[in-house]
């Protein structure tokens, strides 16, 4: 009854709804709008002084999209460099004489600057150099044409990643395609984990606040009462995330079927048909899409969905138990802040792993994150697109389940001392006394 009730009672919310429906929406525009503001012109202009005491730059260092470079006589740099702030100018530039021998220049501004500038003027600089070195090699050797000779054998060679199956056979992958699913994934365990672990203690916490917790264990034990929240929100998480890859396959079934082998040649039919009439400047757009489906095809999506579910449910859990524990142990917010860190700390170290285990899944922080269960959850889930030996796989979920069940243990012996304990600060010295008593 209590597991239904907690169920139904978030389900039904509007709240839940509009949630469900709109989370994957907000995951793709955020994405979106990551590209959007990444390619977004910079459209301040700025005016640099420059003073060049190498005399070098002077005719070198041109205008670079919004940023001007305006050379200053010495006496004009002592007077400006004083009082930055108040001259017409964005910065300062100093260009000493012995920039050819330590390669270094100086930028002042009474304020920090952006990155972008200082790596736009470094970027210039170092470019004139640079082709001033060049210069000087082709006089030097006197050969014609070789800058020109040099620029042709520039060669970009491109790595297509191919993965063999047991059965020998060999199918295209892709690393960006694994780095994105690996982040993707660790980044949604991590979410759910933690807000609906922090949903179970806000729970708990609010019951045992408005005293209502003093009738229902009345009726039922507390250990009752604690799974009943904890599974019921399970569900209330499981389903959304069935929503969830429900719409993802509805999406790529769509996807699949625009890009038929019918659809694709009479595409391309029309795609020559524009070109041939100077309306498209030619692309191959719907090959790559297909191309990009394909690579995610390859991957072990049954394993990747089996594992999703598996380290979901063993990190929520594991951690839902022990947050729970806080909320009964607590009287109000500001001590549940308290208590909650240190419980909630090793999932905070598992996100900052992700990158590190998406750059090198092989790796011993890869390996540790995936096998310690307070980290597995997220670090695990985050190697399993780039594939993980089996005994590896079965030792970090033994280990999980393990640490669920000796967490489940701690948190009902710690829930049933502190439910109806109030007006006491608890510290955690505190509530290991409370794991040795006989109740």
């Amino acid at each position: 009854m209590i597991l239904a009730q907690e169920y139904l009672k978030r389900v039904k919310k509007k709240s839940f709804i509009v949630l469900t429906l709109l989370v994957p929406l907000l995951f793709a525009g955020m994405f979106a709008l990551v590209i959007v503001l990444s390619i977004q012109n910079d459209n301040q202009e700025r005016t640099i002084a420059v003073y060049d005491e190498s005399e070098f730059f002077i005719t070198r260092l041109e205008q670079e999209g919004m940023t001007h470079y305006h050379f200053i006589p010495e006496e004009e740099y002592s007077r400006i460099k004083d009082n930055v702030k108040q001259s017409e100018f964005y910065a300062l530039l100093y260009i000493p004489a012995d920039i050819h021998t330590t390669n270094q220049a100086h930028l002042l501004s009474e304020k920090q600057l952006p990155i972008e500038v200082i790596e736009q003027i470094s970027r210039r600089l170092s470019q004139v150099l640079e082709r001033d070195k060049r210069d000087k090699i082709l006089a030097a050797t006197g050969v014609p044409d070789l800058d020109e000779q040099l620029r042709a054998t520039r060669t970009s060679v491109k790595v297509n990643t191919l993965k063999v199956s047991d059965g020998g056979q060999a199918r295209e992958s892709s690393s960006e395609v694994a780095f994105i699913a690996s982040y993707a994934m660790g980044f949604i365990i991590y979410f759910f984990v933690f807000m609906y672990g922090s949903m179970v203690m806000r729970s708990v916490m609010e019951e045992k606040k408005n005293r209502i917790v003093e009738v229902i264990i009345s009726s039922v034990k507390p250990i009752q009462l604690m799974s009943g929240k904890i599974i019921g929100t399970a569900l209330v998480g499981l389903t959304q995330v069935a929503i969830w890859v429900l719409i993802g396959i509805v999406f790529m079934m769509a996807i699949q079927t625009f890009f038929t082998p019918e659809t694709s040649q009479q595409m391309g039919q029309s795609i020559m048909e524009s070109r041939q009439m100077g309306q498209m400047p030619g692309g191959a757009g719907e090959s790559q899409m297909a191309n990009a489906l394909e690579k995610i095809a390859n991957l072990n999506l049954p394993l990747i969905l089996f594992s999703f579910i598996f380290y979901f449910l063993g990190g929520y859990l594991m951690y839902s138990s022990l947050l729970g524990a806080v909320g009964a142990a607590v009287d109000n917010d500001e001590d549940s802040q308290q208590m909650v860190f240190p419980i909630t700390f090793p999932l905070i170290v598992s996100i900052m792993m992700l990158f590190p285990i998406a750059r090198n899944p092989e790796g011993p922080v890869a390996f540790w994150g995936s096998i310690i269960p307070f980290t597995s959850p997220v670090a695990m889930l985050a190697r399993i697109p780039y594939g993980v030996p089996l005994w590896e796989l079965l030792l970090s979920m033994a280990l999980l389940v393990l640490a669920t069940l000796g967490a489940i243990w701690v948190a009902a012996k710690i829930y049933r001392t502190g439910l109806l304990m109030y007006g006491k600060k608890v510290t955690l010295l505190e509530l290991f006394k409370w794991l040795r008593y006989k109740n």
